[in-house]
């Protein structure tokens, strides 16, 4: 299966900024529902209502998906690759 890697930056309430990538089937163009997944993830950190728009969240490149990401994908439509301040 291919899989779109999303850039993303999310600045959080304490102003570090997120860096993670939302990682979803290839072809899934629907930004909206990409942006929805990355809202869902804010949501998890205590981040919730902070902007995710095209803004914070660029399609980045195509890939072959990973072992690690399949189960999230296939149950949940997504994956989230945490980099920085993620926690």
């Amino acid at each position: 299966m291919e899989v779109a890697v999303w850039d993303t930056y999310v600045t959080k309430r304490d102003g570090k900024v997120m860096h993670f990538d939302i990682i979803v089937p290839a072809d899934l163009k629907d930004e909206n529902v990409i942006y929805n997944y990355g809202k869902e993830y804010l949501k998890t950190k205590g981040q919730e209502g902070q902007p995710l728009t095209s803004k914070e969240s660029k399609y980045c490149h195509t890939e072959k998906i990973k072992l690690r990401w399949e189960a999230d994908i296939r149950e949940k439509g997504y994956y989230i690759h945490e980099m920085e301040n993620c926690n």
